[in-house]
């Protein structure tokens, strides 16, 4: 490692907001070409903003940064593209209506008049050299979430940029598009391109990287050499202590096991008229966790949604079972219902989706008052009580650990992560009967993650029935009880969670036919 060539060297940077948010605290941090360097810590360690000094988003308000051992100043993204450093974010910054050649030369300023097809042959040259699959003239409204990533990396390297830095870059691919990607990362790696990740996925982390840099409360912790450490290492480095990185997964109580939602026969389609879910039929039954598996896009938002009510239906019904104890069992039809009914009947949908702040929670609110957008309809007074939601608030804060000045902080200052554990920790909360939980632990740290994992399995003590969708097929099989796998909108097989493995259901998802429902 002796020869290894320093491209960037940051020296007591520090970062504070609305004078009193400490995100960086005097880091240093040295990043080196042919190499792929992981960033790690909890959700609010400081990792994205000391990412976003460096490719010119924020100013530092102390510290400096030389690259290739010159001092610079790097104050705008533009600044950040002459020294070849670019940055690409979880959201990606592209015209839908444009081709992918459009977007990649978009802004740039070139003697004479823009000639694409030259653009477009640039464009191929630098897709051989590294494997990228990019075709120079499709139009980003009709790419997959993977195919806008690569045009966002392609426009990066046609401005000449050799340190990249990738935000959370396989939140939402698939397991075979993470392979692709990351088989072209080495090869930018071994080209001599200096690459930083910011991921919570440890496994990656050990698959891809070639060092290891902690953040933990803003200051730089340590480092290690990947090959050298374990995922437990990292971990235990990340918190402060030491984690234990199993997930219960307690039996089910077959006594109190009954049928709570009962969906047959159902298809939905999108406004484009194109089905989404074809003829599914599935129970959830309460005291249990049942996992939705599926790979981006197989309907399991839609499904998801249809039993909140927040999706109309083409077909096919949706039974809540109200109580099934007596001589008659009692049940009542959700189609047709408006969400509000449903909710209040304790069918509650914890949705993330990418945008954490566009579903649930209103940026410019404090955590009292997101806590209390949840129950002010329950109130019979005019005026709202604010002592409820303020101790539900105080509440989430302290069990899944948000990192934030106080309660009264608007939501916008907190970092992703911690917005994500707000919103879920409100829904968690309201005491439902059917937990509806989609992409609960998206872009969340591993300490996070457990929390999460602990308050599901103490939703399925108290006897609710939870569904879960997730995209880590690991905590699927260690979480759940049963796992239902959708394949192009219809259920390809139901498995048991504690005897199926990841090779079974990774076929599922891609191949119709599975085990019974």
């Amino acid at each position: 490692m002796t020869d290894r060539q320093l491209a960037v060297r940051m020296r007591g940077i520090t970062k504070v907001f609305a004078g009193k948010v400490v995100a960086n605290k005097d880091v240093d941090l040295d990043i080196y070409r042919g190499e792929v360097l992981a960033l790690l810590g909890e959700n609010g360690s400081g990792k994205t903003t000391l990412m976003n000094m460096l490719s010119g988003i924020y100013f530092p308000d102390s510290g400096h940064i030389e690259i290739d051992g010159k001092p610079v100043v790097i104050a705008s993204p533009k600044d950040a593209f002459d020294h070849g450093i670019g940055m690409i974010h979880q959201h990606f910054k592209l015209v839908n209506v444009f081709t992918a050649a459009e977007n990649i030369v978009l802004g740039l300023k070139e003697e004479g008049r823009l000639d694409l097809a030259k653009a477009a042959e640039r464009i191929r040259q630098i897709c051989d050299t590294y494997g990228f699959d990019v075709d120079p003239n499709q139009k980003v409204y009709d790419m997959s979430v993977s195919q806008k990533q690569t045009v966002e990396i392609v426009k990066l390297l046609y401005r000449g940029a050799d340190i990249l830095i990738l935000d959370e870059p396989t939140a939402v691919l698939t397991p075979q598009e993470t392979d692709k990607l990351f088989a072209v990362l080495r090869n930018m790696r071994d080209d001599g391109k200096a690459i930083i990740i910011i991921t919570h996925k440890l496994n990656e982390v050990k698959e891809l990287s070639d060092r290891v840099v902690v953040l933990r409360k803003g200051e730089n912790v340590g480092e290690m050499i990947t090959a050298e450490s374990t995922t437990q290492e990292m971990t235990n480095m990340m918190v402060g202590r030491q984690v234990t990185l199993n997930i219960d997964r307690p039996p089910v109580e077959m006594d109190y096991r009954m049928e709570r939602i009962r969906v047959k026969n159902l298809t939905v389609k999108n406004h484009d008229g194109i089905v989404k879910l074809d003829d599914v039929s599935f129970t959830a039954y309460t005291g249990e966790i049942l996992g939705i598996a599926g790979i981006s896009g197989s309907g399991q938002k839609e499904l998801l949604e249809a039993i909140a009510g927040l999706q109309p239906v083409e077909s096919g019904s949706i039974e809540y079972v109200v109580d099934a104890t007596g001589e008659k069992e009692e049940v009542e039809q959700l189609i047709g219902m408006d969400p509000i009914k449903i909710a209040q009947m304790g069918v509650v949908l914890s949705f993330v989706p990418e945008d954490r702040l566009g579903m649930g929670l209103v940026a410019d609110m404090d955590l009292t008052d997101n806590m209390m957008l949840r129950s002010f309809r329950d109130g019979a007074s005019p005026f709202t009580d604010r002592k409820a939601p303020r101790h539900l608030a105080e509440l989430v804060v302290d069990e899944l650990e948000v990192n934030t000045p106080g309660v009264s902080t608007p939501v916008r200052r907190l970092s992703g992560g911690n917005v994500q554990k707000v919103l879920v920790g409100r829904e968690i909360a309201a005491a439902p009967t059917v937990l509806l939980s989609a992409y609960a632990v998206r872009g969340l740290d591993v300490n996070s993650s457990y929390l999460i994992y602990d308050l599901l399995n103490r939703q399925k003590g108290n006897g609710v029935a939870v569904v879960y969708v997730g995209e880590d097929l690991d905590v699927l099989l260690e979480l759940c009880d049963r796992i239902l796998v959708l394949c192009g909108g219809k259920v390809s097989g139901v498995v048991d969670g504690r005897t199926t493995n990841k090779n079974e259901v990774g076929l599922m998802m891609t191949k119709l036919g599975g085990g019974e429902a």
